[in-house]
């Protein structure tokens, strides 16, 4: 069983368990046929893309929050701008767990738990752990090492799988998974070979220096990692489990950081805010506030924006919406920029009742930050919430002319049409909404709806009956493939 392989499976299905990820197993195809002919790019993007929707959709651990997950793409997005491969397609996204991990799945797609985000102590240190994941994707370790044992199939893989996952939370469940599934030698099996992690390492640092990060940043917090794995040993981090350190490893890393000339490289805003975020989203919002108060008073801080963001936060998530605002008003005294105080700022005026407020509040964001996809998400719900329903399909019209495959632009569409009665619209918008989740029973089943609802022109009927025929094809193409065995 490939090492890289059952790794990704392991931690694209994190807390995935049992049944459920047996069956989603089923759906998936075998890949040891797939490494015999050598993994395609396309191939492994397919695989890629249905792990991703599975876990976007089914795995409760996935942050489903554009703040987050914005900053991690354009953090990761960086790293790929300065890496040997710059074309190269690559998703990032986190993951709910206060354990140290990140992870590379097929085709591009890279996972970081918040854990890691939270104990980074520098912006560098992580970008460190996203320029090592991404070396791994980039040198093909995951199709490289399924080319070398190509025995067994991605339903094995997971089986095996959940037994660690497991792990997390109940090692007698764990045990009894992995016995269950015949794997002994799971452990030694998930890592990958010292060689690909030698690799990664060389390959990440040289994307860090060229991105223009600290490149101490990498072996400072693996040289942490290591010394963790020594004080807890059993309980030691995941990441030292599937990417084994060796004190060689953190020497080299080491030794290239001192080869090369010392820069002092600043935190991005969004570091700090992020890491506010993330921080008041694990404790009560009542604590937070406290917490955040008396490091402000006694300025125990390294960035004042930061805190003042989370305390903002804090007092939102605590419904005390004029004290948050309160607290807004000090933030934007810092003549702080970022797209995240702009969403966080509109959901306050939101909070309030504030439509006019808010919907001001987003569109001055928006000019300075257009690509925000927070900011985005923000005004158009500020739009649907405010009863302003034609600006909101206009300008959800124009940014699905830029952002046509954003799912959550047409679920927004659907919303919008449904609340001005517009039946065949609302259900043609969640039909390709699902298109885009790879739910294609779904998109078919609301396009019928479309088909049936009975209330658009001639035009708008036709282009309904073009795009159902169109997808009921690709779900019986689906359909025939999966009982060939090679569907994804």
């Amino acid at each position: 069983m490939s090492k890289s392989v059952r790794l990704a499976v392991t931690m694209a299905f994190a807390a995935m368990i049992g049944v459920k990820a047996l069956a989603i197993a089923d759906e998936l195809p075998d890949l040891g046929e797939a490494a015999r002919a050598e993994l395609s790019p396309q191939l492994e993007r397919r695989i890629g893309e249905r792990i991703m929707n599975e876990i976007r959709l089914r795995e409760p651990s996935y942050i489903d929050d554009s703040d987050i997950n914005d900053y991690l793409n354009r953090l990761g997005n960086r790293l790929v701008a300065a890496s040997p491969n710059p074309l190269s397609e690559c998703h990032f996204f986190a993951i709910r767990d206060g354990m140290i991990n990140a992870f590379a799945m097929f085709g591009g797609f890279i996972g970081v738990n918040t854990g890691t985000i939270l104990t980074a102590q520098s912006e560098s240190e992580l970008a460190g752990v996203l320029a090592h994941e991404l070396s791994h994707v980039q040198q093909n370790h995951l199709a490289r090492n399924l080319a070398r044992e190509k025995q067994n199939s991605l339903a094995m893989m997971i089986a095996m799988a959940v037994g660690v996952l497991a792990a997390r939370s109940n090692s007698q469940i764990a045990n009894a998974t992995i016995a269950s599934a015949q794997a002994g030698a799971i452990q030694s099996q998930l890592a990958y070979s010292r060689d690909f992690e030698r690799e990664a390492d060389r390959v990440g640092f040289q994307t860090l220096r060229q991105a223009g990060f600290d490149v101490h940043g990498m072996g400072d917090f693996f040289g942490r990692l290591l010394q963790a794995g020594r004080v807890y040993e059993n309980s030691a981090p995941v990441y030292l489990r599937s990417h084994p350190l060796t004190l060689e490893r953190i020497s080299d890393m080491q030794n290239r950081a001192q080869d090369s000339s010392y820069r002092q490289v600043a935190d991005s805003l969004e570091f700090h805010l992020v890491r506010a975020k993330l921080r008041v989203q694990a404790g009560s919002p009542g604590e937070q506030v406290r917490e955040l108060a008396n490091q402000l008073r006694d300025k125990k801080y390294l960035s004042e924006a930061g805190i003042r963001y989370g305390l903002a936060y804090a007092l939102l998530q605590a419904k005390d919406w004029p004290a948050a605002q309160r607290a807004m008003d000090a933030l934007l005294a810092l003549k702080a920029s970022s797209p995240m105080i702009g969403r966080l700022h509109g959901e306050i005026r939101r909070a309030a009742a504030d439509w006019p407020g808010a919907m001001a509040v987003y569109r001055e964001a928006l000019q300075r930050f257009p690509q925000a996809k927070s900011l985005i998400y923000g005004y158009a719900d500020a739009l649907l919430a405010g009863k302003q329903y034609a600006q909101g399909l206009s300008f959800l019209s124009s940014q699905l002319a830029i952002h046509g495959n954003d799912d959550k632009l047409h679920v927004l569409q659907a919303k919008t049409f449904a609340a001005i009665g517009k039946r065949l619209q609302q259900h043609r918008a969640q039909a390709e909404a699902y298109v885009l989740q790879g739910q294609l029973g779904a998109a078919v089943e609301q396009m019928t709806f479309a088909q049936q609802a009975g209330d658009g022109n001639f035009f708008e009927q036709s282009a309904v009956d073009a795009r159902l025929r169109e997808l009921r094809k690709l779900l019986a193409d689906e359909l025939k493939e999966k009982r060939s065995g090679n569907g994804i």
